[in-house]
């Protein structure tokens, strides 16, 4: 067989020390695909005899494994760990002896005994997450790193048991069903398969007939592994003629050769027909056999054969899912357990629609019997033999099962994944036990094991619920408030300046359904949270004008609340974003926030680390904002100060930001040999916890627009720009966007040595800013951009359209005064080069004047006479303003 022979290649390579690879089995519902695999794995696993070789296996669970965080990797972890525990008795032996008697232990809890370090980063990680929750101002763009580290330190200790037995290949079925967390494994698993002993084989349907998994996203990501050339997919799309006609020979030895023609011209090898042939074929029928109409025909011929009785045992099983316990079916049927098992056991035995198993890991210890459909396809067609209701009820009767004498957050996360499920299929009845089960989900996803995706999801049912409860129900608000604040922080990170992100949730809309929630409540804390929430939300989705307005609206209720904590906390948010409009008065809101945290012991006397990141985030920006206010002194001090303080932290999230700030300062003082370091501490410290990062793109932009003036620097600074705005378009933090946009350009205008690609590429990226800052109002990027234009067409020689955008540039600079991350005599300078050009000398002098008052104003508020010096003479634009290059001639 093809795939069979480049599976074998793939071992091949692996056992012979030739380095491994992926790849991946395609194929619809009943192909083949799972044989496939046991076969292979049969194998190996023989030809690999003696502790040559090994082979570890695992299978994603249908239903729940798309939520069962890190279930796959869990499994593969504890299989080789067992191994290792043979050759190295004590290493794992207390883990293993736990979990093989039943105790189910929780992912993290398993992964922490077995990734050095990981125990440290999941308990800072839930501190962090739980005090987020509870105040609900932490954004998540803070916790992702936690969980991208997470992610590299299972693959590092995945690897290092690897490469403590023999060569490995590693099988993961139905990877459809896979949890998110897993896939980020996986997906930097395979990033690092090149050189490692260790090969990577996934199955994947590719039909609908697993709707609960997370189908969608799954195949995304193959098809990008694919493309990335990290994987190789193989569809597999009907068993081969040798292949069937082995199949024959093996159930029915007699039968005419002829019969395996006939079964591969009527069933294209399609697996599961070849089988349901086969089963339906007698020996009087010769070489004759009749293929099935359909999969649901053959079922119901097959059901016919039961009594109704029987037959309701087997709906309720399917019911509950691929696999199925006897003791939930007789709960659900109102029937003795003994007479249930015993028929059950007959049905197996007499008419092969189900087949005895293993009791899943969280049930073990049950008085019960387990069974599995004989294929996935055959309980769905089971499963479609209820009316709606009848499913609906079915499911509510199994929850009630499986959570009769328990309380659901003790049970272990399997159980609870699959109560939750019967509950959300469960109906009306069901609407406020499924909100209660999927919200506890999602804060434990989140807080447990760093699982925002996982918790996305059960948010989003919760809201689902909530919604459809009758409004006179006392907790609907409540709900509905907690399930959205904590869907729109996991969201956050992925807000995309548009109403509805591709995949996401219309964040807006959800905030203001929250807002209206927490007013009909008439809690003071809970309409603060919500309204400071949408105003992050307006900002993303219709600029920053309407944002301003919702967060002064939180900061005004927190004054009448009186309760320093949301007081400070929308203080701090607020005033970062009104700097972005007026520097004033965000130093004022900065500064007073500043005296708060000093002065109130329930702000600076506590470890909150919500508190506590509102503190450093409101620092740095109070140091920056003195910066653009031209205080570079006062900016320095506080900027080093806060920098040296977050390198001690353990979380060091608000780092990256910090040294970006104080980056931009050294620059503005002329020490560029000091910036450039302070950037590449950032560029390291961020790729140390791995994943894409908006913060990353703008220090590498940064870094770029530093090199690009050095001689040597240009093809670098080229290489980083490119890289750091790819960054920034996977990632995209709505106020950072511009920014790099605007650096991008500005680094092609330096590399670039008169019109060509290079000024046209630049010219395309700053209207894009001026077109996108309209709607955003992100008024210093649209200045910048207009000054980039003026310099762009004034390298072309169309002086009167560079002329008109310096203009512009400055007209705005004029109503608004001086802005953030903008230099005022930059704007001012360059817009009176354009008007010099232009034979519009009178106003260029004027324009100069003003730069040259800015670049004294600042000077005269540095106090080391050797940074002034440096100020006015390192800086190539201040040399440049001093002098009147391209004015005065």
């Amino acid at each position: 067989m093809e795939h069979m022979d480049e599976l074998r290649s793939l071992w091949s390579d692996v056992a012979c020390g030739r380095g491994g690879w992926a790849m991946a089995i395609d194929g619809v519902s009943g192909m083949g695909k799972s044989a496939l695999l046991r076969e292979f794995e049969a194998e190996v696993s023989t030809v690999g005899g003696g502790g040559a070789c090994r082979i570890v296996s695992t299978r994603c669970q249908p239903s729940i494994g798309s939520e069962l965080r890190y279930g796959a990797i869990v499994d593969l972890l504890l299989q080789l760990a067992e191994e290792r525990e043979v050759r190295q008795p004590g290493v794992f032996r207390k883990l293993l002896s736990l979990t093989g008697q039943g105790a189910v232990r929780s992912a993290p809890e398993v992964l922490s005994a077995m990734v050095p370090g990981l125990g440290a980063l999941f308990t800072l990680g839930k501190e962090v997450t739980e005090a987020s929750l509870a105040s609900g101002s932490m954004p998540f763009d803070s916790l992702v790193p936690f969980q991208q580290g997470a992610a590299a330190r299972i693959v590092d200790a995945l690897l290092d048991l690897v490469r403590q037995g023999p060569p490995t290949l590693v099988l993961i079925d139905d990877i459809q069903y896979s949890d998110p967390s897993s896939l980020l494994v996986l997906d930097r698993l395979l990033r690092r398969l090149p050189g490692e002993p260790l090969g990577v084989v996934l199955g994947h349907t590719t039909d609908g007939a697993y709707a609960d998994g997370p189908g969608e996203m799954v195949e995304e990501l193959l098809h990008d592994w694919a493309k990335d050339r990290l994987l190789r997919r193989r569809a597999l799309e009907g068993l081969p003629g040798e292949a069937v006609a082995e199949l024959v020979r093996f159930r029915h030895p007699d039968a005419p050769s002829a019969l395996s023609e006939q079964l591969v011209r009527l069933t294209e090898g399609h697996a599961i027909f070849v089988t349901l042939c086969l089963e339906e074929w007698r020996p009087d029928a010769g070489p004759r056999v009749e293929f099935p109409r359909s999969l649901s025909r053959v079922v119901q011929d097959r059901l016919r054969l039961l009594t109704e009785s029987d037959r309701e045992l087997l709906v309720i099983g399917a019911t509950q899912g691929e696999t199925f316990m006897s003791r939930t079916v007789a709960e659900v049927k109102e029937a003795p357990h003994n007479e249930v098992m015993e028929r059950l056991r007959l049905i197996a035995d007499q008419h092969r629609l189900i087949l005895p198993t293993e009791l899943p890991r969280w049930a073990r210890r049950e008085s019960t019997d387990c069974y599995r459909f004989a294929h996935g396809a055959l309980r769905g067609v089971i499963y479609d033999q209820q009316s709606p209701q009848q499913r609906r009820s079915r499911h509510a009767h199994i929850a009630a099962a499986l959570t009769a004498g328990l309380l659901l957050d003790s049970m272990p996360l399997e159980r609870r994944l699959e109560v939750a499920g019967h509950l959300r299929r469960g109906g009306s009845q069901c609407l406020l036990a499924s909100a209660e089960a999927h919200y506890g989900l999602a804060r434990d996803a989140a807080m447990e094991g760093l699982s925002f995706t996982e918790a996305e999801r059960h948010c989003e049912e919760v809201i689902k619920a909530v919604r459809d409860l009758p409004e006179q129900e006392e907790s609907r608000d409540r709900r509905l408030i907690q399930a959205v604040e904590l869907l729109l922080s996991l969201t956050e990170v992925r807000w995309r300046g548009q109403h509805q992100p591709a995949g996401g949730p219309d964040i807006d809309a959800l905030a203001a359904e929250a807002e209206a929630a927490a007013g009909r409540r008439g809690t003071p804390a809970l309409a603060i949270r919500t309204t400071l929430l949408r105003g992050k939300t307006l900002l993303a989705t219709q600029g920053l004008v309407p944002s301003l307005d919702k967060l002064r609206t939180a900061v005004a209720l927190a004054e009448e609340h009186g309760d320093p904590v949301p007081l400070f906390v929308a203080r701090v948010e607020y005033g970062r974003q009104v700097s972005k409009r007026r520097l004033a008065d965000g130093l004022a809101q900065l500064r007073e926030a500043e005296r708060m945290y000093a002065s109130d012991p329930r702000l600076g006397g506590t470890g909150d680390p919500v508190l506590q990141h509102a503190r450093n985030l409101g620092e740095m920006q109070l140091g920056i904002t003195l910066f653009d206010s031209g205080h570079l002194s006062e900016a320095l001090t506080r900027l080093t100060r806060c920098t040296q303080r977050l390198r001690q932290e353990s979380l060091k999230a608000e780092l990256p930001i910090a040294l970006n700030y104080l980056a931009q300062v050294h620059v503005g003082l002329g020490s560029h040999q000091e910036a450039e370091e302070i950037l590449r501490e950032a560029l390291d410290f961020e790729a140390g916890r791995g994943g894409d990062s908006g913060w990353h793109a703008y220090n590498t932009a940064l870094l770029a627009a530093l090199l690009v003036q050095q001689p040597a620097g240009r093809d670098q600074a080229l290489e980083l720009i490119a890289d750091a705005w790819a960054e920034t378009e996977r990632t995209w933090l709505a106020n950072l966007v511009p920014i790099v946009r605007n650096l991008y350009a500005e680094v092609l205008v330096a590399a670039a040595d008169g019109p060509g690609d290079l000024l046209d590429e630049a010219d395309r990226l700053a209207v894009a800013t001026c077109v996108e800052t309209q709607r955003s109002g992100m008024i210093r990027s649209e200045i910048a951009a207009h000054v980039l234009r003026s310099r762009i067409l004034l390298l072309r020689g169309d002086t009167a359209a560079a002329q008109d955008q310096a203009r512009q540039a400055v007209s705005i600079l004029n109503d608004v005064g001086d802005m953030p991350a903008l230099r005022t005599e930059e704007v001012l300078y360059h817009s009176a080069v354009a008007q010099a050009a232009a034979g519009a000398q009178e106003e260029a002098h004027a324009l100069l004047e003003r730069a040259r008052h800015e670049i004294t104003r600042k000077a005269d508020l540095v106090d080391d006479d050797l940074l002034r010096d440096r100020f006015l003479t390192q800086v190539s634009l201040n040399r440049a303003i001093r002098r009147g290059e391209g004015i005065d001639r």
